[in-house]
């Protein structure tokens, strides 16, 4: 009870967030039928989540988020931020170390939903 089980993208252009993620992070987007929404369910390695049609505005850049975000873990944190760009993303917030723990950066999907990544390195400073 009370951990986090599922998570949902919100996204104005669903088929281009699919393209993004799958191509990023290697996940499987199922269409739902029989929903009162356009809803994609999404299978990672770990937790299942859903994406759906944006109901409301995208907020605008540099506002922050009013919603959780999610983060990766990755084993290369360079190596996917570089895959990130490749395919659309953003850097919102550049790599920097939680010092003894791990490598973390936040980047925004290609649809301006933020996300992190992070990269598990003890020696980080």
């Amino acid at each position: 009870m009370n951990s986090i089980v599922y998570f949902e993208i919100q996204a104005n252009d669903p088929q281009k967030s699919i393209e993004f993620y799958t191509n990023v992070f290697g996940w499987n987007f199922i269409k739902q039928d029989g929903l009162p929404i356009e809803y994609y369910r999404i299978e990672t390695s770990g937790i299942e989540g859903g994406m759906f049609k944006r109901p409301a505005e995208t907020p605008p850049l540099n506002c922050g988020t009013n919603a959780f975000t999610c983060t990766m873990e990755v084993e290369n944190f360079d190596a996917m931020a570089d895959k990130i760009i490749q395919n659309g993303g953003q850097i919102a917030m550049p790599k920097f170390a939680i010092p003894g723990r791990c490598w973390q950066g936040y980047f925004l999907d290609s649809d301006h939903n933020v996300f992190g990544i992070f990269q598990i390195d003890h020696s980080a400073k």
